[in-house]
C-alpha cells in the first residue's frame, strides 16, 4: 500500500481526471486510460486517436510488470518498391498517408481495460467525450503547434487559436462516442475506419484495422544502481535505455551530476548504447546479446577522452504519464503522434490527426526494418519502471522527446537512484542530449557537426569537460526538445511523490489521498 494515488501529465485538466477516477475507486490503469482519452482531445498535438501507445504495468506482489505494446503495423498495401520508384531513399516526413500506420492507440485502451480495468469504458471516456464536445481553453503550446497548421486540410479549428480560447472538436467526440458506445471496433470499423481507407486509397483494407494493433509481451531489464529497470522490449528502443544505464553502473560515474565527468560518462554509456541501432532495432528484434555485452561496451569508455564509434552513413509529437493508485498499482503510459501533429493529414469524417510513425521504416531492400505490409516501425516510445531487489516498485519514469528519450530517463533515473536526488530536483533538473538531427529523429542516421547539445541552465564544466574529451557542444534553449518528463517515487515507508515536468507549461501532478 501507499499513501496517496498520483497522476503525472502534460496538462493540468488531464491529471485532474486521472485523480478524479483514482478518488472514485479506480485503479491506476482505469485513470490511465481515462487521462490518456483526454489527452488526445486537449493534446492533439502530442497524441491522438490516430496516434500510438506503449505502457508498462506494475502490481504489487507480481515479480515482471506486463508490457502492452499498442503500436501500429503499416497496411497491406505498404509498397516499399513503389516509394523508391519514386525517388524516396527515406520515408516520407510528412503530407503521404504512406508514413501513417494502423494507429494502436484505441486499441491499447481496450487491451488495458481487459485486463486491467474495473470501471466501464464508456465511464472512463466520458471526460474525454465532455471535453470535445463542450469545449476546453487552449494552452499557449496548443496555440502555438496550431500556427504549423495553416493552409492543412482538416486541421482548421487547431490554426488561429490564442491562449485560454475554447476549442470544440465534436466530430472526435463522435468518434469517442463509438467507442464507449460499440467498442475497438465501432471505432476502427466505423467512421474513421472508413474514411482512413478512403485516404489511404489501396493502402489499407478493412482486415488491416479489424485486426487488434495491441499485444502484450514480456518486457526487458537490468541491473542498473542496485535496482531492476524494465522497459519494452523491440520494437521499443526502450533496451537502449537499459544498456545506457547497465553501461553506466559499470563506471565510477560520480554521484553528483554537477561533475563534468557524470555528463561524460552518460553521453558515452548512451553512444555506446544506441550507435547500431538502425541495424539492431526492428519489430521482434532479439537483443539480449547486447544486453550481455555490456562489459564490453563498458570498457571502450575513458574518463578523459571521446570514444570512437562506427556510425552508419545515410543520406515531438509524444506525451508521457506516470499513474500510482494506493494499492501500488503503476502505471508507465505514453502515447504519441511519432512528431508534433504526425503527417499533416487529418481523417476527413472524424478530423482525427494520423502519426507519421512510419518514418521510422527504412527503404533498405531486405532491411528487416524495411517499409511492408503489417509490419511495426522501430519505434521511439521508451515506457519505464524500476524496483527494488524485494519487486517492489520505486519508480515510474518516462519522458517525450524522439530519439532523445532513453537519455532523458536514463539522466533521471541516475540522478535519483545514484545520485540521491528527490523527483522534483530530477525532473526540474538541465540535461544533454545527442544531437537529433533536423527531425528529432535522426541522432543515429549520420554523423552531425555537433555531437552534444547542452540544455540551457545545465553546469557550466558540462560545456568545458566535454569539449576537453573531444566532444563537439552546442548551448540550446531549454524546452521540449529535452523531454516533457514525468516521475512518481515509491518510498519504502509507502509515501509517494510525483514529478511533472516544468518544460511542458502546464505539466501538473495530481495526487488522490487514501
Amino acid at each position: 500500500m501507499v499513501d496517496q494515488g498520483v497522476v503525472c501529465s502534460v496538462d493540468p485538466l488531464v491529471s485532474g481526471i486521472g485523480r478524479e477516477v483514482l478518488a472514485a475507486g479506480g485503479n491506476a490503469v482505469d485513470a490511465a486510460i481515462a487521462a490518456g482519452a483526454a489527452l488526445t482531445v486537449v493534446a492533439p498535438h502530442l497524441c491522438g486517436l490516430g496516434g500510438d501507445l506503449f505502457a508498462l504495468v506494475h502490481v504489487e506482489g507480481e515479480p515482471v510488470p506486463a508490457s502492452l505494446n499498442a503500436s501500429g503495423r503499416a497496411g497491406s498495401g505498404a509498397d516499399p518498391a513503389g516509394l523508391r520508384a519514386e525517388g524516396h531513399v527515406a520515408m516520407p516526413f510528412r503530407n503521404d498517408v504512406r508514413s501513417t500506420t494502423v494507429p494502436g492507440c484505441v486499441d491499447g485502451w481496450f487491451a488495458l481495460h481487459e485486463r486491467y480495468g474495473t470501471r466501464p469504458m464508456a465511464e472512463l471516456l466520458a471526460p474525454a467525450i465532455a471535453l470535445a464536445s463542450g469545449g476546453w481553453p487552449a494552452t499557449a503550446m496548443l496555440a502555438k503547434a496550431g500556427q504549423t497548421l495553416a493552409g492543412v486540410d482538416g486541421a482548421e479549428d487547431l490554426v488561429g487559436l490564442e491562449a485560454g480560447a475554447t476549442v470544440r472538436r465534436e466530430r472526435t467526440a463522435g468518434a469517442l462516442r463509438a467507442a464507449a458506445e460499440g467498442g475497438r471496433d465501432a471505432f476502427y470499423l466505423g467512421e474513421f475506419g472508413k474514411g482512413l481507407i478512403e485516404l489511404g486509397k489501396g493502402l489499407f483494407t478493412e482486415a488491416d484495422l479489424a485486426a487488434s494493433q495491441a499485444d502484450w509481451e514480456a518486457p526487458l531489464s537490468v541491473d542498473a544502481f542496485g535496482h531492476r529497470v524494465w522497459a519494452a522490449a523491440p520494437n521499443s528502443q526502450g533496451y537502449l535505455l537499459l544498456l545506457a544505464l547497465a553501461i553506466a553502473d559499470r563506471l565510477e560515474l560520480p554521484a553528483d551530476a554537477q561533475d563534468p565527468l557524470w555528463a561524460h560518462y552518460l553521453v558515452e554509456a548512451s553512444r555506446q548504447a544506441g550507435y547500431d541501432r538502425p541495424e539492431r532495432l526492428f519489430e521482434g528484434a532479439d537483443v539480449t546479446d547486447l544486453l550481455a555485452a555490456v562489459g564490453e561496451r563498458a570498457a571502450r569508455i575513458s574518463a578523459d577522452r571521446k570514444a570512437e564509434v562506427p556510425v552508419r552513413q545515410s543520406a515531438g509529437g509524444t506525451t508521457y504519464m506516470a499513474v500510482l493508485d494506493g494499492n501500488g498499482m503503476g502505471v508507465s503510459y505514453i502515447q504519441s503522434n511519432a512528431a508534433g501533429f504526425g503527417t499533416w493529414l487529418f481523417e476527413p469524417r472524424t478530423g482525427i490527426g494520423l502519426q507519421n510513425r512510419g518514418t521510422g521504416f527504412n527503404l533498405e531492400p531486405g532491411h528487416p526494418a524495411e517499409f511492408g505490409p503489417g509490419r511495426r516501425p522501430p519505434h521511439t516510445l521508451v515506457p519505464a519502471l524500476v524496483t527494488r531487489p524485494d519487486g517492489s516498485l520505486r519508480l515510474v519514469a518516462g519522458s517525450m522527446g524522439g530519439d532523445s528519450q532513453p537519455q532523458i530517463v536514463a539522466q533521471l533515473i541516475a540522478r535519483v537512484l545514484h545520485g540521491r536526488e528527490s523527483v522534483e530536483a530530477a525532473v526540474g533538473a538541465a540535461r544533454w542530449r545527442l544531437h537529433p538531427g533536423e527531425t528529432g529523429f535522426g541522432t543515429w542516421t549520420g554523423e552531425h557537426e555537433i555531437d552534444v547539445e547542452l540544455e540551457a541552465g545545465r553546469p557550466d564544466a558540462w560545456a568545458e569537460g566535454l569539449r576537453s574529451r573531444g566532444f563537439a557542444v552546442r548551448d540550446a534553449e531549454a524546452g521540449s526538445g529535452f523531454g516533457h518528463a514525468h516521475l512518481i517515487e515509491v518510498g519504502e515507508d509507502g509515501h509517494a511523490e510525483g514529478a511533472a515536468d516544468p518544460r511542458a507549461e502546464t505539466g501538473t501532478v495530481a495526487v488522490a489521498p487514501n
